[in-house]
């Protein structure tokens, strides 16, 4: 399990590790916003791979679901209190298009072109470290969304996914190119091996993802979150290459990446109309959540980005 980073991580990770052998006493408020992501991110691990250091009972443990659902709203309440609602809900055929006017409008600092035009190789490094957080499980918070969604949504989803997951093959599982690449620069590869460096930004980012695909009610804002994720992948991912080109980085990271530039830019339209186009027409009610992940998803990427700019003292 990582470190504990505050009062209520530690208790969250001594309760992990000693689930069924009595009571620690109440959780304790978290000490700050790294403390409190943490803890979140732990919680949520356990429906993923979970930890050899906590028990097998923790996952359904109801003290532990109690802080669960506490932080969750919490993350909710964050995330839903930067999102400007038009007030009266979208159109549903309207979404693919209200999708592409909200990534053209979105104006985040890139760390792509960084990478592409004058990054260090620490601080692609540095980058790949925080990236990992999410890429070691790259789909999977998508995944839980599959039985949730109408045929329609729900075929097209799958179709992603087979992608996504190598169409069967473990050597181009997406998830696995990216360990590849970080073996060959140098780095682990150990799925979490760089937790206890991930900023509280990288950490919110991957438990609004694990948040959205765990509850059904959320699954409308799960796959805006997919779409905007997929809808603004495919250039990023093309200037990231010609910066690890440049730095010598050609290898299986620079092949990782050079991946996802053709097959997002099929993503980005899979998920934006087969996915997200279908959803809203199958359950209008679900317009308005797509829309608000799509803009949680581009919010805590320009967060994310602002972040490490203000690590490495680069204007933004």
């Amino acid at each position: 399990m990582p470190k504990p980073r505050g009062g209520l991580s530690e208790w969250v990770i001594n309760r992990l590790a000693s689930t069924g052998e009595g009571s620690l006493g109440p959780a304790p408020v978290a000490d700050s916003w790294a403390d409190e992501v943490i803890s979140l991110w732990t919680l949520h691990e356990l429906s993923y791979r979970g930890f050899e250091d906590a028990s097998d009972h923790a996952e359904w443990d109801p003290e532990v679901l109690v802080v669960r659902h506490s932080l969750e709203l919490v993350l909710e309440e964050r995330l839903r209190s930067r999102w400007e609602h038009p007030g009266t809900d979208p159109d549903a055929a309207d979404v693919p298009a209200s999708l592409e006017a909200l990534v053209d409008a979105d104006d985040g600092p890139s760390l792509a072109d960084h990478v592409r035009r004058q990054a260090d190789l620490e601080q692609v490094l540095e980058l790949l470290r925080q990236r990992s957080i999410y890429h070691l499980k790259e789909s999977d918070p998508s995944a839980w969304v599959v039985p949730r969604l109408p045929v329609r949504a729900k075929a097209a989803l799958m179709a992603l996914q087979y992608d996504e997951y190598g169409d069967g093959d473990p050597n181009r599982l997406h998830a696995h190119l990216f360990a590849r690449g970080l073996e060959d620069v140098g780095l682990r590869s150990e799925y979490g091996a760089y937790v206890d460096d991930a900023l509280p930004e990288t950490l919110e980012m991957n438990n609004a993802a694990s948040m959205f695909g765990l509850h059904r009610r959320l699954r409308g804002a799960a796959m805006g979150h997919l779409a905007a994720f997929e809808m603004t992948s495919s250039l990023p991912s093309r200037k990231i290459v010609q910066g690890l080109g440049r730095l010598g980085l050609d290898g299986p990271m620079a092949a990782y990446y050079d991946e996802h530039v053709e097959a997002d830019a099929i993503h980005e339209h899979l998920a934006a109309r087969d996915i997200c186009g279908t959803l809203a027409q199958d359950e209008p009610d679900q317009a308005a959540q797509i829309l608000f992940g799509a803009f949680t998803c581009l919010d805590l990427e320009g967060r994310f980005a602002r972040a490490m700019f203000s690590a490495w003292e680069q204007p933004s």
